[in-house]
């Protein structure tokens, strides 16, 4: 059997070679225009040439989104950027539109080319109809069960390539063709610019007494009637092979480095363990654990095991779970000394007890025994933004180590 590909986001060149050094087997991000996050950090030609470079070195993959829904405009200049991106050698693009997909093969046709969530991929006999036209894989739409996937699976070529997602937000809008945000905002969420109305606070106005807004009541906080739960199938991830798919892709380009790191990780353990021992294989709940380290919503295993029910809405609340905080990512190490050289990215003290997390290694807790700035001077604290200092290690670290502490406890 085939290992299945572990698919990361990564909005900018850090994430994506956070999410290679925690275990993605590929990652897909956004150029400058025609990707569905345009507050996403995204790529410039530069970062973009330096993140392949990157993940092929390490045999990884990239995949470039250009899965807009185009108006005419949005046509303009494309062909050469479309030239420009083979040419950097990206591995494949995501497209939901057919006429950016016929610009693709009129100009890059031995380019690999991925179906798009957005193009709402439900059966098998339209992923047949886009494997005669030349799609190598479909991502298919969110709104499906395991076992219409099976079907799919096996009603489609071998050779054509099926993509889900398994872990990050859900959209209440079928596979994310979303017309709130345009209409209340003026943001076109199909065009990369979503607001995220669906996460806002709603209420309840009587026609004949305009301007008197009545709280639509889950609790005294009000209700947030189209807020979904994220997707989480960390514990099923037997179902989800057997089920036919060649690919698992996390959601979240404008998640931080962190979130991409935490959930990468946790994922590769489980993969790595089932294929290590398919017969025996049981869930180890320490990665439910670490999954929830990450900034989140409650979870939800979305339309998997039949449709969602009332349950996978969060009524009382939009805000996220953070129980952990991301203060510190280790830049280099000395091994004569055991010191660290590392960049704040939190409000961390001397005597705070913090978890290290390293990207191929297990984790460990430590206290933070002392702190020094460049100048070498002795700190209490790091409270500047991304401030480089020094500390010592109680075990071997590397490049790209996270240190993470229980949430702000109010120092």
């Amino acid at each position: 059997m085939k290992k299945v590909e572990l698919l990361a986001p990564a909005g900018n060149l850090e994430k994506l070679k956070m999410a290679i050094m925690y275990g993605a087997d590929a990652v897909y991000i956004g150029g400058e225009a025609y990707g569905l996050r345009a507050s996403a950090g995204n790529f410039g030609w530069e970062d973009m040439k330096e993140g392949v470079e990157f993940a092929h070195s390490r045999g990884k993959k990239v995949y470039l989104t250009m899965n807009i829904i185009p108006h005419n405009s949005d046509l303009d200049g494309m062909p050469e950027y479309i030239g420009s991106v083979s040419e950097l050698g990206v591995d494949a693009v995501i497209v939901s539109d057919p006429g950016v997909y016929s610009i693709v093969k009129e100009v890059a046709p031995e380019m690999e080319i991925h179906l798009s969530t957005q193009a709402n991929n439900t059966n098998w006999k339209s992923a047949e109809f886009w494997y005669k036209h030349g799609v190598k894989r479909i991502v298919l739409a969110r709104e499906l069960s395991l076992e219409e996937i099976r079907e799919i699976r096996e009603k489609i070529p071998e050779n054509l390539e099926l993509e889900i997602f398994v872990h990050g937000a859900m959209c209440i809008s079928y596979s994310g063709r979303c017309l709130l945000s345009s209409y209340m905002a003026g943001r076109d969420s199909n065009k990369g610019h979503c607001a995220h109305p669906c996460r806002w606070k709603y209420y309840l106005m009587e026609e004949k007494r305009p301007g008197e807004f009545i709280p639509v009541y889950e609790n005294e906080r009000g209700t947030f009637i189209f807020n979904s739960k994220d997707l989480c199938m960390i514990e099923h991830i037997p179902n989800i092979i057997n089920a036919g798919v060649i690919s698992l892709k996390i959601e979240g380009r404008m998640k931080s480095s962190y979130y991409v790191a935490t959930i990468v990780r946790a994922y590769r353990q489980a993969i790595d363990a089932f294929y290590e021992n398919q017969a025996g294989y049981k869930f180890n709940p320490a990665l439910l654990d670490e999954v929830c380290k990450a900034s989140h919503r409650e979870y939800t295993t979305g339309f998997y095991f039949g449709k969602p029910s009332g349950n996978e809405q969060i009524y009382h609340t939009s805000s996220y779970i953070r129980e952990y905080d991301f203060v510190g990512m280790v830049l280099s190490y000395d091994k004569a000394t055991g010191i660290a050289k590392i960049e704040q990215r939190n409000r961390m003290f001397v005597g705070d007890e913090i978890e290290v997390v390293r990207p191929q290694r297990p984790y460990f807790n430590q206290k933070i025994r002392w702190m020094k700035n460049e100048e070498g001077e002795e700190i209490e604290s790091a409270p500047h933004p991304q401030m480089i200092l020094y500390m010592p290690m109680e075990e071997e670290v590397e490049e790209f180590t996270m240190l993470r502490k229980k949430a702000d406890d109010g120092k």
